[in-house]
């Protein structure tokens, strides 16, 4: 047989259980047409390369990230950093810049609540060093955001405005009912792209979208699942048909897995349906929208989070979008619809719930359950419930850049949760030892000038060594003193690679053409001068790929 490309003489960690390791490989048309050693390409004719035992992996997958905001995020001003350690150098540093920088349209800042201590921040206070102006102040984790009574007024933000989910998604009210002006999670998102829509052109759309694909392609990344735009679904399907015309132009090379948002639970109905709109719209060659994606609970930092047991010296617990019952009918509608279901699950009651949830519809539906269901960070989990993904069939999906755990300064995992449930955060290792399928994710929102924590090779080392150190290609908030406990959860570099590439084909549904280097399927692969097999786990975020290849076409 012609064949297209000819590779000996490489190191090929296939992620294929069957056959794990070889040492050559055929391409022809796009796909792997011969996987195995060099004996076997006898059978085919076409021009030899001898890589001299180089490493080849598949193509990466990231099951979690967000694409469409990280591009919309290439036009929203953050703000500038407020530096002061208390509420009032913080309102003198903002008053400082409004009164040094006059006549802008808005006012942007970026702000740790830590600042505040104890205190509050009130729109009434941030009226007085700014109410003529749009004034937005972003909490430093983006879950939540102060605006000053002109913001509110502009997004008819009244004391009798409900809150999408009271405890999760809301807006923070005073003793007699008053709106404060400081949001939570989804409520705040709203204010954060203000204007947007409206001044976001076609092209700026397509260069940011550009950006992320050159990224991927540097990288090597095959193939991503987005996990959708909060209460921006519309601007959303804006950036999807971008993806959809790419995609028949030629210049969308990565499979791009969609997802379409929910954030209010009474519009379960509306959410499917359009879901079931956005796959009839958006299912082409790279592009495939068929999950419906929530915000099962939120943040620690801001106390968001579901937790079994209220956060350290509080009795601030969090709260779940939907209890286990309503989480049974979701499923069962999705199940329906022939539609899967990805929920945001970082406190050990969110995933809890959400497991009690599945095991209801699977006493109901038996052998016609087929939803796949995704619980995303498990930043902690019960004991438990460790076990009950590999029997519930839910899949785990982690952030392992994470797993170096809290290391900014202004907040301990001790102080919000109290030494024994700090010490043991993302489990990963012992529900991936359960027989559960584990993948692995970046989940972040902004692109960034390197698109710094995107970077899977970051996820690999993290997840290796549960420590991001002066070692570490990282930002420097990143950075922490000592490994994170606990020290059996540290993954090795074979199972960071499988949930990096087959098992994220797994969850996306698409293991039969991607995800692994065995003959009939999509040719995407990765050459490395370095063996990630044996490279140092400290530093390895600082391997790349010297060639990717997606679909057998070479982009660097």
């Amino acid at each position: 047989m012609k064949a297209d490309q000819i590779i000996k003489n490489a190191k090929i960690f296939t992620s294929n259980k069957d056959y794990p390791l070889a040492s050559a490989l055929v391409v022809k048309d796009g796909k792997f047409v011969y996987v195995g050693d060099e004996e076997g390409l006898s059978d085919y004719e076409g021009e030899v390369t001898d890589l001299g035992g180089e490493f080849i992996m598949p193509g990466i997958f990231d099951t979690h990230c967000h694409v469409t905001i990280g591009a919309a995020f290439e036009y929203v001003d953050l703000g500038e950093y407020v530096e002061g350690e208390t509420k009032q150098e913080a309102l003198v540093f903002m008053a400082d810049y409004i009164r040094e920088n006059p006549g802008l349209e808005r006012y942007r800042f970026m702000m740790e609540r830590a600042v505040l201590g104890e205190e509050t921040l009130t729109k009434e206070e941030l009226d007085a060093i700014c109410s003529d102006t749009d004034l937005v102040i972003l909490e430093g984790e983006c879950h939540s955001v102060w605006v000053n009574s002109r913001v509110l007024a502009k997004h008819g933000v009244t004391d009798d405005t409900p809150d999408p989910a009271p405890g999760l998604h809301y807006y923070v009210r005073d003793e007699n009912g008053h709106v404060t002006g400081n949001a939570y999670e989804c409520a705040a998102w709203p204010f954060l792209f203000d204007g947007l829509q409206e001044n976001l052109t076609d092209e700026m759309m397509e260069a940011a979208l550009m950006r992320w694909i050159n990224f991927c392609k540097e990288y090597g990344e095959s193939a991503v699942f987005d996990a959708g735009f909060p209460e921006h679904n519309e601007l959303q399907e804006r950036f999807y048909n971008h993806l959809r015309e790419m995609d028949r132009q030629g210049k969308l090379p990565v499979y791009i897995d969609g997802s379409y948002f929910l954030t209010d639970k009474h519009k379960v109905k509306e959410g499917i349906e359009e879901t079931k709109r956005w796959n009839r719209a958006f299912t082409t060659e790279h592009m495939k929208v068929h999950t419906l994606k929530i915000f099962m609970d939120g943040t620690m930092k801001i106390h968001t989070a579901a937790m079994m047991e209220p956060y350290e010296g509080t009795d601030e617990a969090g709260t779940t979008m939907f209890n286990a019952e309503e989480v049974a009918d979701l499923l069962k509608q999705l199940n329906a619809a022939g539609m899967d279901f990805h929920a945001h699950t970082v406190g050990d009651r969110a995933s809890h719930v959400i497991l009690d949830g599945v095991e209801l519809a699977r006493k109901e539906l038996g052998e016609d359950f087929r939803v796949k269901v995704t619980c995303c960070h498990l930043e902690s989990q019960a004991d438990e419930d460790l076990l009950r993904f590999a029997e519930l069939g839910v899949i785990a999906n982690y952030t392992p850049a994470w797993h170096t755990g809290y290391s900014d300064a202004d907040v301990k995992l001790s102080d919000l949760l109290g030494e024994k449930r700090a010490v043991n955060m993302y489990r990963s290792k012992t529900v991936w030892d359960s027989g559960a399928l584990v993948t692995w994710s970046s989940d972040d929102v902004a692109y960034y000038e390197d698109f710094g924590t995107w970077n899977p090779y970051l996820g690999m080392e993290v997840g290796m060594t549960r420590w991001d150190n002066e070692n570490s290609k990282s930002p420097d908030f990143y950075k922490s003193s000592l490994p994170n406990p606990p020290e059996n959860e540290k993954m090795t570099i074979e199972e960071m690679i499988l949930g990096y590439t087959i098992k994220g084909a797994e969850q996306l549904g698409v293991e039969a053409y991607k995800g692994s280097i065995e003959a009939g399927k999509d040719a995407d692969f990765l050459v490395f001068d370095n063996d990630l097999l044996t490279a140092e786990h400290e530093g390895f975020s600082y391997n790349m790929p010297k060639d990717v290849y997606i679909g057998g076409k070479k982009m660097k």
